[in-house]
């Protein structure tokens, strides 16, 4: 019985041990079945963006907010809030938003965003925290751009806006980057001709940004296909255009259609993370782009002026080739003119033939006496017959004038090749004021190696007048000779606006006096003599000699080579003589220029260029010789 009562009890185990067991892998299974489920509708969630709807602590990141990535963050002017402030902080967003992107805002829109933030303040108390709307922007944002009676219309206008991160605040100014092409760009800046594409484009950037947002909420499927078919439209349509006249006869209804569809989409609440996120992508991508084309535009402006233009080129050929077909010149009628001492001798380093041209004929043009005056002009290998051509085909009045090649002439082991005077860019604070951290420009030049020789070249003469083949003469010079230099060697022009002191990062500190004025070439006149007892010249060799063993440019030390040489030696000329600064500031007074005895192109920008400043080209083309022909078949006139 025990065998039979242990048997029915084994069977009546089964029922109570058997059937929780099955449960339990019942219970397992709807586990996992739940598992998989979950797993596909947290995707779906994402895709949909139905996450979204849930309060976020500010923008959406892919990464979790941290005290370590917020610092990086706010490099961005993103910044975490807490719950309760979200909203202010995404209308804070949309307001830089507005301000950067506001020269591209058509005013209506802008005033158009002003009254509906209005409103929305306004009523701000009433409505649930899930409609989030954007505050108005700021009020300097959207104050209208001061009308400005400045003649220089291509000046940026200045707006109040509020403060932002540029490369301007690490105190590096676009000068400083660019040199004078900044100040080039901004005179020639062009307003948009072509409005209709410019609205276009406008049109399919916001279209662009609010798209990804639309097309995660089902229930607008429709207004979602149709926007991206706006979009595919007028893409197509500006692939192929590029001015208002490209644009197909239908571009103003694509427009108008693109316009209602932004317009239905606007009045869709969307969640502004996405739109944020998807304009300062865009936004980033074009200020690359612009960053791109602002070096491409300063590089080729850099090779502009650095380059001799074709049609100046072209003469320099032609004239080297006619040189040797003609052979009926009389070169040697002025030859005792060259080494009287008692004439008036002006001594130019050019390899411009046109340029040196201009300086003998405005000279020449207003002098009283040209009988008595010499042109030496010094040139290289290069244009040498081009340049003794061309003085023989023209004759200025009574003037002789003499080329010399420098580079066939100096007979020497190491003989120097002709340099031109160095032009050197200095950004400055201003000397006057310093505490208003204001930075300014100027373009200072000094002689070259070439000046050097002209104790060996001209051994019978005892002064010299030297003049650059960037100036204008417009009175006659003959008071230039009558000045007593005493013991002196260099009569010059000084720059006192700018003190040798604020050239240390150029010239060092050693040697130079602090309270010094800079001096500069373009009218400058020579006491031979005086050089020959000092041995300038071979004190000028030794300091490059032991500069050069010292760190520094090329450039800075044949400046600073050149400022001790003369140092104590310059005879300061009355300011009035030269007006500089017309290649590269816009903003001199005529009245200066007019009465001025000699006007200095010094900066990039020269006269014979086609980036010349218009406004002063005018003083040097009426000393052009415009009557040969030569001229004519090179297009130099036009």
């Amino acid at each position: 019985m025990k065998s039979g009562g242990g048997g029915g009890g084994g069977m009546g185990a089964l029922p109570s041990y058997g059937v929780p067991a099955k449960r339990r892998w019942k219970g397992l299974v709807v586990a996992v079945l739940g598992l998989v489920i979950l797993s596909m509708l947290v995707p779906l969630v994402f895709l949909l963006g139905l996450h979204n709807g849930f309060h976020s602590s500010g923008y959406i990141y892919e990464q979790k907010s941290t005290p370590s990535n917020e610092k990086s963050l706010e490099r961005y002017d993103r910044h975490d809030v807490g719950h309760n402030e979200s909203e202010e902080g995404q209308s804070n967003h949309v307001e830089d938003l507005i301000t950067k992107f506001e020269p591209t805002l058509p005013k209506d829109a802008l005033k158009k965003y002003a009254r509906e933030g209005k409103n929305d303040s306004n009523n701000k108390a009433g409505k649930d925290d899930k409609q989030r709307g954007s505050k108005a922007p700021p009020k300097g944002v959207l104050q209208s751009r001061p009308t400005s009676n400045n003649p220089r219309s291509g000046q940026v206008e200045q707006v109040n806006r509020p403060k932002t991160s540029t490369a301007d605040e690490g105190g590096k100014s676009c000068e400083l980057t660019f040199g004078s092409y900044c100040l080039w760009q901004q005179e020639h800046r062009q307003e948009m001709k072509d409005a209709l594409v410019k609205k276009l484009k406008d049109q399919l950037f916001v279209a662009r940004a609010y798209y990804p947002s639309l097309a995660k909420l089902p229930a607008n499927d429709k207004l979602s296909r149709q926007l991206k078919q706006n979009i595919q439209e007028m893409e197509h349509m500006l692939s192929e255009s590029t001015t208002d006249a490209d644009l197909p006869p239908a571009a103003g209804s694509y427009s108008k259609k693109m316009e209602n569809t932004i317009t239905k989409v606007k009045s869709i609440p969307v969640v502004c993370d996405n739109v944020d996120k998807k304009l300062r992508q865009i936004f980033d991508l074009t200020e690359d782009e612009a960053n791109f084309h602002m070096k491409q535009s300063a590089f080729l402006y850099k090779l502009n002026v650095q380059t001799m233009p074709k049609s100046h080129h072209c003469l320099s050929l032609k004239l080297t080739v006619e040189y040797f077909k003609s052979s009926h010149y009389d070169e040697k009628a002025d030859e005792e003119k060259f080494i009287d001492s008692s004439l008036h001798h002006y001594v130019i380093f050019s390899n411009n033939v046109l340029a040196a041209s201009v300086v003998i004929n405005s000279t020449v043009f207003h002098a009283k006496e040209s009988s008595n005056q010499v042109f030496h002009v010094l040139t290289d290998g290069e244009n040498y017959y081009a340049m003794k051509l061309w003085f023989l085909r023209n004759h200025y009045k009574e003037a002789a004038v003499q080329v010399l090649n420098v580079e066939l002439d100096i007979q020497k082991e190491n003989p120097l090749l002709l340099s031109l005077p160095e032009e050197f860019r200095v950004s400055i604070l201003s000397y006057d004021n310093p505490s208003t951290n204001q930075i300014r420009t100027e373009f200072l030049s000094i002689f070259s190696d070439s000046h050097y020789l002209l104790p060996d070249l001209f051994s019978n003469l005892n002064k010299v007048v030297v003049l650059d083949d960037d100036v204008v003469i417009q009175q006659d010079l003959s008071a230039l000779w009558n000045t007593d230099l005493g013991d002196k060697v260099n009569g010059a022009v000084q720059f006192c606006s700018v003190k040798l002191g604020q050239l240390k990062s150029y010239l060092g500190e050693k040697g130079l006096s602090q309270n010094s004025c800079a001096w500069m070439s373009g009218l400058n006149i020579i006491d031979l003599v005086r050089w020959r007892e000092l041995g300038l010249t071979q004190t000028y060799r030794k300091l490059i000699k032991e500069f050069t063993m010292q760190e520094g440019s090329v450039e800075g030390i044949a400046w600073r080579a050149s400022l001790l040489t003369f140092e104590n030696e310059i005879y300061p000329l009355n300011e009035s003589w030269v007006v500089s600064g017309l290649g590269h500031d816009y903003k001199i007074d005529t009245q200066p220029i007019k009465t001025a005895s000699v006007l200095h192109y010094n900066g990039k920008m020269k006269p014979w260029l086609d980036l010349g400043i218009p406004q002063y080209k005018s003083y040097w083309k009426k000393f052009l010789n415009k009557e040969d022909q030569l001229l004519s078949d090179c297009n130099v006139n036009s």
